[in-house]
């Protein structure tokens, strides 16, 4: 028997209205999220991760407090404008980072799932064909076209 972890679907419309709120929230965002950056210039960048926050809070605390040692070249309302946006978008990274994770879970045991009764199926239409089941053998020549090794690919083709 096999294990089926997930038997739900999302509705058309269901699926509508996310997808609908996921083109609002990039609309709501598209004055900030204007950067594309590549990974060599990921790669050189400071991260700003929990302790790194910490620091530069405090260190525009202290700046703040201490007026007279910002040089010349720093604008301190800048550098906390910037601080407020990047805590402000580690909020919003953190909710959708675990709705992206739950998502990405869902679609994996969903795919493997159905992948598995893909294959089962497949295994029944071979053995159908080598008990000489009218039709089976068209079925069976098509699907081993997903399996590059298989005797019956004429030509073969690469899974997506």
């Amino acid at each position: 028997m096999q294990n089926n972890k997930i038997s739900v679907s999302i509705s058309a419309a269901d699926k509508q209205a996310v997808l609908k709120n996921v083109a609002a929230l990039q609309n709501q965002l598209k004055s900030v999220l204007i950067f594309n950056l590549t990974a060599e210039d990921r790669k050189g960048m400071a991260k700003m991760g929990e302790r790194m926050a910490t620091f530069t809070s405090k260190s525009l605390t202290y700046a703040g407090q201490n007026q007279s040692l910002i040089p010349a070249f720093m604008s301190l309302d800048k550098a906390n404008k910037d601080f407020a946006l990047a805590m402000d978008l580690a909020e919003i990274h953190k909710k959708l980072s675990t709705l992206l994770t739950a998502l990405e879970d869902t679609m994996m045991i969903a795919g493997a799932e159905a992948h598995e009764s893909g294959l089962i199926f497949y295994n029944a239409v071979k053995g159908a064909s080598r008990s000489s089941i009218p039709g089976t053998k068209a079925i069976q020549e098509d699907l081993a076209a997903h399996f590059p090794r298989s005797k019956f690919t004429k030509n073969p083709k690469t899974t997506d």
